[in-house]
């Protein structure tokens, strides 16, 4: 992904991770709380097998939706 589509996601994560703050539930593996942020990153790395920095460019707006999704199941 060149820099300014990774920049623009990077951007979005933080805004997913920062509507999932007090939203996401409670674990015994973080007992001082779960980080979104790290959350949201890791689904992404799940779904699509590599971390938001290594998918193509045509990915961003599948990536965006993705985004969304998550924020509706887990918001």
């Amino acid at each position: 992904m060149n820099d300014e589509n990774r920049k623009n996601l990077w951007r979005l994560i933080q805004l997913t991770g920062d509507y999932l703050i007090n939203k996401l539930p409670n674990h015994p593996n973080h007992p001082n709380g779960r980080n979104p942020y790290a959350h949201v990153a890791l689904k992404i790395k799940n779904h699509y097998g590599s971390s938001y920095k290594d998918l193509p460019d045509d990915k961003l707006e599948d990536v965006k939706l993705f985004l969304d999704n998550i924020k509706k199941e887990e918001g």
